[in-house]
């Protein structure tokens, strides 16, 4: 079964106690349940991780090339620009990863810098871009 890690980044766990307005009522733990259910209907296995650290982050990445990890998702909330070590371990490791935004940063003026060194990056599609995202790694990795 394909293994794929996602990684909730900064501020992901105040989803639905914050910014309401920008993404919505769902809390991180409806985000991972959400998650959850569409590996299960791809035969998927997902591995969560969330992580206020840029280093935290940084080392489950890195410990995702001992562990069989076929891929990852990164939401990088407040890592999304100026992390260099975090953009460096992206562009690392073997496997691909894929950057999802539940909102669209660019509509407020924030342009990623995860995304220059993603595979790809689907933004703007609420939680449903985590699923379009497992969708694309499950079709890339066949």
């Amino acid at each position: 079964m394909t293994r794929i890690l996602v990684i909730q980044g900064a501020g992901l766990d105040m989803r639905g106690k914050v910014q309401q307005e920008i993404h919505g009522r769902d809390t991180l733990a409806d985000y991972d349940k959400q998650i959850g259910e569409s590996a299960r209907q791809l035969g998927i296995t997902v591995d969560i991780f969330q992580s206020n650290l840029e280093g935290e982050i940084v080392n489950r990445l890195y410990r995702g090339l001992d562990e069989g990890i076929k891929g990852a998702i990164l939401n990088p909330g407040d890592f999304t620009v100026g992390y260099r070590a975090l953009l460096a371990a992206i562009g690392r490791v073997t496997y691909p990863v894929i950057e999802v935004h539940v909102s669209n940063p660019m509509a407020r003026g924030i342009v990623s810098d995860v995304g220059k060194v993603a595979r790809a990056s689907v933004i703007g599609f609420g939680v449903d871009g985590y699923r379009l995202a497992l969708t694309g790694l499950h079709e890339m990795l066949a």
